[in-house]
């Protein structure tokens, strides 16, 4: 079954078009938005954060030389899985730079000739009352190893990891050949970890803008919470 056009609203619409697929009545009754699929964290979390941590990873401290690559800027909110957003998260992001050099010793040390410094290459963010979050970055590319290019992103809130996964761009030819992509779930958990990166109205530069909303699934505490089923 192809799902060839989206309404604004993609989680609730692919939420429902789940429920529509069980003839269990009120089994996805109580969560229309379907959580966003967890991936795998790879092999290049910084394991030396850089001193400037911020939301803008185009320029690094003071520095006025901006990285090399299309300025995107990535926006979102970080809800929970009743669809109320989730403040005070703190949202980590992380990608090679337009280089494809991460910023990880065991890649950017064999690579030094290569790395763009200017690229901070990790950043972080704390949500607001109404759950967004956002950064400036740069549009990933391709990998060695990944065709398809990728923004990696943990959610954090306190001392617990809530979430670790990454984001694709809608439409790449590379996602077809990524083992990762391919591997983040059925349909419906593919289309859920996809981003479209659209011109930003006015913008002389040529930037990008990009909005992902990342839906929590429910914690061990939330699940003890919940009424049980008879």
């Amino acid at each position: 079954m192809s799902l060839p056009h989206f309404p604004p609203n993609r989680r609730l619409f692919l939420g429902a078009l789940t429920a529509s697929l069980f003839t269990t009545r009120g089994l996805f009754a109580e969560q229309l938005l379907l959580p966003s699929p967890a991936l795998t964290e790879g092999p290049f979390y910084p394991d030396k954060l850089p001193l400037d941590q911020d939301n803008d990873l185009i320029k690094i401290g003071d520095s006025t030389t901006p990285a090399v690559g299309e300025i995107t800027h990535l926006t979102g909110r970080i809800l929970n899985a009743s669809g109320s957003p989730v403040k005070n998260a703190t949202v980590e992001i992380w990608q090679c730079d337009a280089n494809a050099v991460y910023l990880h010793t065991a890649d950017s040390k064999p690579k030094a000739d290569q790395q763009d410094k200017h690229f901070q290459g990790f950043g972080r963010f704390t949500t607001n009352a109404n759950g967004e979050y956002r950064f400036r970055t740069i549009k990933p590319v391709p990998y060695p190893g990944r065709p398809s290019p990728h923004i990696h992103y943990k959610v954090k809130q306190g001392d617990r990891d809530l979430l670790t996964s990454q984001i694709f761009i809608r439409g790449h030819e590379g996602n077809a050949r990524d083992g990762v992509y391919l591997n983040s779930g059925d349909l419906l958990d593919r289309e859920l970890v996809l981003a479209d990166f659209k011109p930003l109205p006015d913008s002389k530069l040529g930037e990008l803008a990009c909005n992902f909303d990342i839906v929590l699934g429910r914690t061990p505490d939330d699940r003890d919470r919940a009424p049980r089923r008879q």
